[in-house]
């Protein structure tokens, strides 16, 4: 394979505007911006920044919350924290640093932005605003400040190995789990509509592809994971990141009695829910695709190619499923005019690399969303060597009249051409036989025509009709001509 096919298949992401109206409606920024709004010079602040005790009923009465169990005050502390880091407010320390609940909040400058900034300028604050729930995401679970107080070194550093803790070991593995969900979005059909179980994407991340029946110790493992994971997204879809349903607390507790005793059943289809089901949101695969980027990972989007040139989108949508490259080549058609778009695509199909044969058959379907009125371009390069055969088949196709007689040289040049194509697509294996079966069949003496064709891939594409014919004379006659082809080439 290629080195440059992407690795990850194009996602479809909603328009800007209604990423960003999704993004206003989500609880945890909804609540950060109340309390960027409810928060002034006599709001009492600790040296962290964060609210004091006693500020922290009265932040989660503006925030609509009751404060039974400290259930308000969490997510108000929450909430605030959120506001910090996005930018709603700015909180100044106190400079004399004996004064432990003095620092001074005023607005911040994003908060302006949420009444009066674009769509791009709400997602950065979301953004902003996932960044700092990742990091609470993959903090170390504690079970009491005590252990917190322990890892402190003196020069107030944590010390992450008395937590038997690995931060960027933690954050890797949530990315991977978030990756997974991703790629499970960016499918053919566009997103996912089906939850996943929260099983599965544990198993996903720890059981090796090759294992058959998982060991104790890594079904083991899968069950730690999963609870950590359920923690994780308890945090997350507040965000807006992940719709989740958590993990049955009654089953938990079954699991807890059943500790050290014989390994659990399998889970039924039916109970699979009980153990937690998550799917990424549309406004979470914006999310995670952002993150892939600023990491450097070529995540594609659909529309990404609208403004670029035709050789850019035809090298681009190479190895794009069916239904992402039409809609992405749709997206780019849309921004030009009919004819002249026509000939940008069939300027770029040209050339004997080795990707040429791919943009010529996507080439040839471009021209077919372009529809008639790109029959002038279309017929203005019939006499050309590389092009005069798509063009007539696309003239043929509509019906078109005064379509000339290809020569039997540009017919054979076609064939390998467009096998050439698809077996650089690595379509389905079936449908590949078919079209070398269907090709040899129409053309009588098809492989003593064949290997004289000037086509830098003839002697290639000659082999691989020989691994493809399921008629033993034929595959033969194949082989025999991809020897006569390399040896005329001088290879």
């Amino acid at each position: 394979m290629p080195e440059d096919r992407p690795t990850l298949p194009p996602v479809r992401l909603l328009s800007d505007a209604e990423l960003a109206r999704q993004a206003l409606a989500t609880p945890l920024l909804t609540r950060a911006v109340k309390l960027a709004r409810w928060a002034g010079p006599e709001t009492r602040v600790g040296a962290g920044g964060e609210l004091v005790e006693e500020q922290l009923s009265a932040a989660a009465e503006v925030l609509g919350l009751g404060d039974e169990d400290g259930e308000g005050s969490a997510y108000a502390s929450e909430a605030w924290r959120t506001a910090v880091d996005a930018g709603l407010v700015d909180v100044q320390e106190p400079q004399d640093a004996g004064m432990e609940d003095s620092g001074t909040v005023t607005a911040g400058e994003s908060l302006a932005l949420i009444a009066s900034g674009g769509p791009q300028d709400i997602l950065a604050i979301w953004l902003d605003s996932l960044e700092a729930v990742h990091a609470d995401a993959t903090a170390p679970v504690l079970d009491d400040l005590a252990e917190l107080a322990d890892a402190i070194g003196e020069d107030g550093e944590i010390d992450f190995d008395a937590l038997d803790w690995d931060p960027d070991e933690e954050a890797e593995f949530l990315d991977g789990v978030l990756g997974n969900l991703y790629l499970l979005t960016a499918v053919e059909d566009g997103a996912s509509e089906e939850p996943v179980p929260l099983p599965a994407l544990a198993a996903s991340m720890i059981v090796p592809d090759d294992m058959g029946e998982p060991t104790d110790d890594i079904l083991e493992q899968v069950s730690e994971a999963m609870m950590r994971l359920d923690e994780q997204f308890r945090l997350l879809e507040p965000i807006g990141l992940v719709e989740y349903q958590p993990v049955d607390e009654a089953l938990m507790a079954e699991e807890s009695e059943l500790s050290g005793a014989e390994p659990a059943a399998p889970v039924d289809e039916e109970d699979v829910s009980r153990y937690g089901l998550v799917k990424l949101t549309p406004l979470g695969r914006y999310g995670i695709r952002a993150r892939m980027l600023q990491a450097g990972i070529h995540a594609p989007a659909v529309g990404d190619l609208a403004d670029k040139g035709a050789d850019v989108l035809l090298d681009g949508v190479a190895y794009f499923p069916e239904l992402a490259a039409r809609a992405e080549t749709e997206q780019w058609l849309a921004r030009r005019d009919p004819v002249g778009a026509a000939r940008e695509l069939l300027a770029a199909a040209r050339g004997t690399d080795k990707g040429a044969p791919l943009r010529r058959l996507h080439c040839q379907q471009a021209l077919a969303l372009v529809g008639p009125q790109a029959e002038p371009a279309v017929r203005e390069v019939l006499d050309d060597a590389e092009l005069g055969g798509l063009a007539r088949v696309w003239l043929a196709e509509r019906g078109a009249s005064e379509v000339p007689v290809p020569p039997e040289s540009m017919i054979f040049w076609l064939a390998i051409d467009t096998i050439a194509a698809q077996l650089d697509a690595e379509g389905e294996l079936e449908e590949l036989q078919d079209l070398v079966e269907g090709l040899v069949g129409r053309h009588s003496g098809f492989f003593d025509a064949a290997w004289r064709v000037e086509h830098p891939a003839t002697a290639e594409v000659l082999e691989a009709m020989g691994r493809l014919h399921r008629e033993k004379g034929a595959s033969k006659d194949a082989r025999k001509a991809a020897f006569k082809a390399r040896s005329r080439a001088g290879g």
